[in-house]
């Protein structure tokens, strides 16, 4: 939305390189990477007119920012908390700005910033052109550009339409799952997908670090990202990320706005957002510039309502599946080693393994040799192990003995194993004695006053016991204790081998639940 009768853009090139130390062009986000993003980007359009643009948001040295300021500076691009630290300590002048701009308008209002927002505007000249860019215009975005913008000019961009009998650019997938078996199903369906990249999308802060580690701990290269963390922490992952040393982001809602993954291919919603704005965010992440991408949802028996909403609000369906099962997973990865062998013949590259070939096809035939020097790339290329059961399908679709199928589906949703949508309280432990789908409960006594982490038990597991990182489950840590699924077959060993090992320094006790 900007108001009309100007062209925004001769109007904001105009005011740079001017010799004015204070600044010509205002910028507000949500978020400090989107401020880091939204600056880069300006400061790469500037380079021909010599603008200087200064990014300012919290955990940054504000000395530094107020060196930057009193040297003289055309653009601001600013967080609304740290522009208004600025201006009550007289650091940050306004009164020569002659272009705003509010991005993201939305979600600063959703983090609760109207009251800033309208304490920058305020110090800002009333003559000036202002803009605002929103995914979505409830009542008070209106009410903010009624106020601050002069006969404004609603621009709305039109989603694109695919022709006629041509499949999504971006498809939206929903697979229904119990909540004890969430974290086997995103495992199985980062396999069977394989993404180039991706996000996968939690509702607190304790889940990110939670889901990060466990998956870190069996073989995936995952970051988390949230509010939470230091401004060094957060710079460092998305250092990362931009040198490919990350495939999977673990991340809040907030803390992924402004987030731009070149070739993001998946977006992964470990739990439904509770809204369909939130959703529609969440799921912009992935189809930029014309590329296709892929929105994986996973959602509990009791979330299925939370998926027709989305589907009422954004006029797009979202395909319920069922789980790739095992049979699916190994067939994929066939159709992965079989990929992989395909290019390294493309290469043209293989001659210095002749020798080998030679040595061998006076004792083998050609085509066994052929198929041993497969299966070795196979299992090279697949460092995930195989899971050892299959993931049941959710209770509410699975009637017991003597029950109808409306009987099964009240006890489904009578007896919630997690918390309410939408709530962000810390996970409780499950007190369900033996899951189905051949898995064993465990108790160990250490729980997160020691210190424990996900990785701290799926590394002692599978250190002291010697079994592979796939028989581990879903894994719940309280204060004082921690449970920890383990394939069945496995229960016993993993019970007897870490009877007195050392986990955090803290002799381990275990013992089926």
């Amino acid at each position: 939305m900007t108001e009309s009768g100007r062209n925004p853009g001769d109007e904001f090139i105009a005011s740079l390189g001017h010799d004015r130390p204070r600044p010509s062009a205002l910028v507000l986000v949500p978020t400090r990477e989107l401020a880091m993003q939204v600056a880069e980007a300006v400061h790469r359009y500037g380079r021909l007119v010599a603008g200087g643009v200064l990014p300012l948001y919290g955990g940054q040295s504000f000395g530094q920012q107020v060196r930057a300021l009193q040297r003289g500076i055309d653009v601001v691009v600013a967080t609304p908390g740290r522009a208004l630290d600025h201006l009550g300590r007289g650091t940050l002048d306004l009164a020569g700005v002659m272009t705003v701009v509010l991005d993201e308008a939305d979600e600063m209002l959703d983090m609760g910033f109207a009251d800033d927002i309208q304490a920058i505007l305020a110090a800002t000249p009333a003559k000036r052109q202002t803009m605002l860019f929103s995914v979505s215009l409830p009542r008070p975005i209106v009410a903010i550009a009624k106020r601050h913008l002069t006969d404004p000019v609603e621009i709305a961009v039109a989603r694109e339409r695919g022709k006629a009998g041509a499949p999504p650019r971006v498809r939206q997938t929903a697979y229904i799952v119990d909540r004890v078996h969430k974290l086997a199903a995103l495992g199985r369906l980062l396999d069977v997908e394989d993404p180039a990249s991706a996000i996968v999308f939690c509702r607190t802060r304790l889940e990110v670090d939670e889901l990060s580690e466990t998956l870190a701990a069996r073989g995936y290269r995952a970051e988390a990202l949230h509010g939470g963390m230091a401004q060094d922490e957060r710079e460092r992952v998305m250092g990362r990320l931009r040198a490919g040393a990350a495939d999977l982001v673990i991340a809040t809602d907030v803390a992924a706005r402004g987030l731009d993954i070149e070739q993001l291919s998946h977006v992964f919603n470990f739990d439904v957002p509770s809204n369909p704005e939130a959703y529609v965010h969440r799921i912009g992440r992935v189809g930029r510039a014309g590329r296709a991408g892929i929105v994986v949802t996973l959602a509990e028996p009791r979330e299925q309502r939370l998926l027709r909403n989305i589907e009422q609000a954004t006029k797009q369906k979202i395909g319920v599946e069922r789980l790739p099962t095992i049979s699916d997973l190994r067939a994929r990865r066939l159709e992965m080693t079989r990929a992989a062998v395909q290019a390294l013949l493309a290469e043209d590259d293989l001659e210095e393994m002749r020798v080998v070939v030679e040595s061998l096809a006076s004792e083998y035939d050609i085509m066994q040799i052929a198929l041993a020097a497969v299966k070795l790339a196979h299992r090279a290329e697949n460092r995930i192990g195989e899971e050892a059961e299959e993931i049941p399908a959710p209770r509410a679709e699975r009637p017991r003995p003597g029950r109808a199928p409306g009987d099964a589906r009240s006890a489904a949703t009578g007896r919630r194993s997690g918390p309410p949508a939408g709530a962000t309280e810390r996970p409780r432990t499950r007190h369900r004695a033996t899951p189905d789908g051949g898995m064993t409960r465990l108790v160990f006594n250490v729980g997160r006053r020691g210190g424990v982490r996900p990785q701290d038990l799926v590394g002692a597991i599978t250190g002291e016991a010697g079994v592979a990182g796939n028989v581990v489950g879903a894994i719940d840590i309280s204060d004082e204790s921690s449970i920890v699924e383990v394939a069945a077959e496995v229960a016993e060993l993993v019970v007897r081998r870490l009877r007195g090992a050392r986990i955090k320094g803290t002799r381990a006790s275990v013992r089926p639940a």
